[in-house]
């Protein structure tokens, strides 16, 4: 069974750190991509980061650059988006996702998905 599972969302004031996992069993890790994404309150899904299967290619949304890091330990089949700087508007459940394809910002190009992590950040 693929499963995808979030977790170390929570509550921060602003400027706080919060480092979220996304454990991944069920599948090779090794050989899938992983994004994260991101829903607020009323919005659509947003594309938040991504990493490819080696680490070699990341990318970020603007609004994360600079603050967020991905990162992924194939060996624990874990990936890890680590949050700094946070700010109000980052305020959102928090998906991960898995794809065999290349990494992308397109939330249809990923497989599979976890159920999600709130964060809320306090100002």
């Amino acid at each position: 069974e693929v499963q995808l599972v979030e977790s170390g969302g929570g509550l921060v004031q602003a400027g706080g750190s919060l480092r979220l996992s996304c454990a991944v069993s069920g599948f090779t890790f090794g050989d899938y991509a992983i994004g994260w994404f991101r829903q607020a309150p009323g919005k659509g899904r947003e594309f938040v980061a991504s990493i490819s299967w080696g680490s070699a290619i990341k990318d970020y949304t603007d609004s994360v650059k600079g603050r967020f890091t991905i990162s992924r330990d194939n060996a624990a089949n874990v990936a890890v988006l680590q949050m700094n700087s946070l700010k109000p508007e980052d305020t959102a459940v928090y998906y991960c996702a898995a794809t065999e394809r290349d990494p992308g910002r397109q939330g249809s190009l990923y497989d599979y998905w976890g159920q999600g992590t709130q964060v809320t950040v306090s100002s």
